[in-house]
């Protein structure tokens, strides 16, 4: 298996994680990799959103996968021209959205060996430079799976207390699983911080490098994450803390 295993992860919902997961594919597809992002957020889907299919219909998601009625191959959907990248290819596989399918899969359960299998299988399947898991917030079976299988591990935290807590917990069990890679993302920063003072303090704090730091910015909440901001902001400071996680990936 020649591709790697990225898991976006934060402790706690809200921190932006999904977001920055769907721009972090885009960036990568841009640089004309091949790319996909898998939501194992079965609880709580919404990356599909981001890539702009809020409101359609999956023929198969990663739940009819986990449920054995189609292959992990089968659950990709090619957002490749949708998002008008011209070099490399980016998947999504998505989580089923309705009640009815959440609740199924949440009451009858499924083989955590199986989400192995697809990590695998689809990174074969698509021949994959990188598969980018949007995790669960806080830490359940599906969670150290991805942190387990992780070549890269990202921990998304906001300047906030139950955050960084959270984030020292999280840090706990990634290196018990020996994760190779593990970085920090520190996001929705307000201004009345100092970059330099909370990447000393995270740091000495946490023994774990930050990958970058990403203000509170005007454009991702005008965003809302209705789009992907990579692709209709190029430009922006937003990009370019996206283009600094990339970076790490590559090293």
């Amino acid at each position: 298996m020649s591709g790697k295993i990225v898991s976006i992860h934060s402790f706690r919902g809200g921190t932006g994680k999904s977001n920055i997961a769907a721009n972090l594919a885009a960036v990568a597809a841009l640089d004309g990799k091949r790319i996909a992002v898998m939501d194992t957020d079965i609880a709580s889907p919404g990356i599909h959103v981001i890539f702009g299919l809020g409101q359609h219909k999956f023929k198969h998601t990663l739940n009819d996968y986990l449920r054995g009625t189609c292959s992990i191959t089968d659950a990709c959907i090619d957002m490749t021209s949708r998002l008008g990248i011209k070099q490399g290819k980016l998947f999504l596989i998505p989580s089923a959205m309705t009640a009815t399918a959440i609740t199924r899969i949440l009451r009858e359960g499924y083989e955590v060996s199986d989400l192995k299998n697809g990590f695998t299988d689809v990174i074969e399947g698509k021949d994959l430079d990188y598969l980018i898991i949007d995790t669960h917030p806080g830490l359940d079976r599906e969670t150290l799976l991805s942190m387990a299988t992780a070549d890269y591990l990202f921990v998304v935290a906001r300047v906030d207390q139950q955050d960084l807590l959270g984030t020292a917990a999280t840090l706990s069990v990634a290196r018990r699983l020996k994760v190779p890679e593990i970085k920090i993302v520190i996001n929705k920063k307000p201004s009345i911080y100092e970059d330099s003072k909370i990447i000393a303090q995270v740091e000495a704090k946490f023994k774990a490098k930050v990958a970058t730091i990403i203000p509170l910015l005007p454009l991702l909440i005008e965003a809302g994450s209705r789009y992907i901001v990579t692709l209709r902001h190029p430009a922006s400071e937003f990009t370019d803390c996206m283009k600094k996680i990339y970076g790490v990936m590559q090293k």
